[in-house]
C-alpha cells in the first residue's frame, strides 16, 4: 500500500442506485480490516464541499446489505463542476487528512472523479452505481439487475391489462442514452418489441414493429421504450401519439415507470457484486493502483481507466435485439 493512505472518505452521487448500500458495506469492512480509517462523506461532492463527513466504523454498516437507496445520501453538486467548488473540496480533503476517494455512482460522478483526480493528484477509485449499465469496461453496474427485476413484476402486471383490453401498452424505463433496461426487460417479460436510443437509425423501430406484428391476431402488445425524449416528449409519449395518429385502429396507452425502478431491496445477485467490488476498490489502493473503475468481465474483477470507463460508449449486444424480434412473433 502507498505509505501515505491511511484514511480513505467514500461517497455516492448522482442517482441511486440498489446495492449501493452493499458496496459501501464492503469498502469500509475491507478497510477496517487493513487498519484504514473511514470518512462517509454525505451528500456526495457537495457534501464535501460543504464538509459533512462522518466517521465509518465496521458497525456504522450493520444490517445495510439488504437495503435499498444511500446511508450517505446523494446529490448533484453544481458547485463541483466548477474549480472553485472542487479547490474547496480538496481543501476540506485536506484539513480532514483523507487521503484516497471511493466514488460510487454514474458517467457524470465517475467524469467528477476523473477531473478532480488530475486536477490534485489524488487516488480515487470508482464503482459503477447505476441502474442504466451504461460504463464502458463492466458487463454489469451495481443497480442494474435490481432494477430490471422490478420492471419485470411490472411489466408481469400490465400485460394482464394489455390482454384484457386489446390494447398497446407503450411502457417507459430509465435509460436516455443506453437501451439495456428496455431490450432486456423486454426480453425477461415476454415483451413484443423494444424501442431504444441505439436503434436510432435509419430504421423507424414503430414502423418494425407495427409490421412484425401483423402475423398476429390479437391487438394486444408491450413496447418497453427507453425515456430519451423526442420532439419534446418522452420516448413512450410519442411513439403512443404516433400509434394514434399513424394507426387509429389500435389503443394506445403510456405506463412511465420513473423513479419506481430506482427503489427495493437490491437483488442476490446486486449484493454480491456490489461486495465483490467493494472488497477490490481497497485491494486495488493497496496495490498502488488509482483513477480507475472497478468493473467485471467475464465473472472476473477488472481495473478500468476513468477515460475508458466515461468517454467510450458501450454497444449493446446485437444478438438481443434479434433475439427478441424472433421470440416475439
Amino acid at each position: 500500500m502507498e505509505r501515505h493512505i491511511k484514511t480513505i472518505g467514500i461517497l455516492t452521487s448522482g442517482g441511486d442506485a440498489p446495492g449501493m448500500n452493499a458496496a459501501i458495506r464492503a469498502v469500509t469492512r475491507t478497510a477496517r480490516f487493513n487498519d484504514i480509517n473511514v470518512i462517509g462523506i454525505l451528500r456526495g461532492y457537495q457534501g464535501l464541499i460543504e464538509k459533512e463527513f462522518v466517521k465509518f466504523t465496521s458497525s456504522s454498516v450493520s444490517n445495510t446489505i439488504q437495503r435499498g437507496g444511500t446511508i450517505l445520501k446523494t446529490a448533484r453538486s453544481k458547485e463541483f463542476m466548477t474549480p472553485e467548488g472542487r479547490k474547496k473540496a480538496y481543501a476540506n480533503m485536506v484539513e480532514a487528512e483523507i487521503d484516497a476517494l471511493v466514488v460510487i455512482g454514474g458517467n457524470g460522478s465517475l467524469t467528477g472523479a476523473q477531473l478532480f483526480a488530475r486536477e490534485y493528484d489524488i487516488p480515487i477509485i470508482g464503482l459503477p452505481g447505476t441502474i442504466d449499465n451504461d460504463l464502458y469496461g463492466t458487463d454489469s453496474t451495481i443497480g442494474y439487475d435490481s432494477a430490471l427485476n422490478t420492471i419485470v413484476e411490472c411489466v408481469d402486471k400490465i400485460r394482464d391489462t394489455a390482454n384484457s383490453h386489446d390494447r398497446i401498452f407503450f411502457i417507459e424505463v430509465m435509460g436516455r442514452d443506453a437501451g439495456f433496461l428496455a431490450q432486456n426487460s423486454a426480453i425477461a417479460s415476454g415483451a413484443e418489441a423494444a424501442i431504444i436510443p441505439e436503434g436510432n437509425t435509419d430504421v423507424d423501430q414503430l414502423a418494425a414493429f407495427i409490421e412484425r406484428g401483423k402475423r398476429k391476431s390479437k391487438n394486444s402488445a408491450i413496447v418497453l421504450v427507453s425515456e430519451a425524449q423526442k420532439d419534446g416528449v418522452g420516448g413512450a409519449m410519442y411513439y403512443a401519439d404516433r400509434i394514434r395518429n399513424e394507426y387509429p385502429q389500435f389503443d394506445a396507452r403510456v405506463t412511465i415507470l420513473g423513479h419506481l425502478q430506482r427503489g427495493g431491496m437490491p437483488s442476490a445477485y446486486d449484493r454480491i457484486l456490489a461486495s465483490r467490488m467493494g472488497y477490490a476498490a481497497i485491494e486495488a489502493l493497496l496495490e498502488g493502483q488509482r483513477n480507475i473503475m472497478i468493473g467485471i468481465k467475464n465473472d472476473e474483477i477488472v481495473y478500468v481507466p476513468f477515460a475508458r470507463a466515461v468517454k467510450m460508449n458501450k454497444p449493446i449486444n446485437e444478438e438481443l435485439i434479434t433475439v427478441l424480434n424472433v421470440l416475439s412473433m
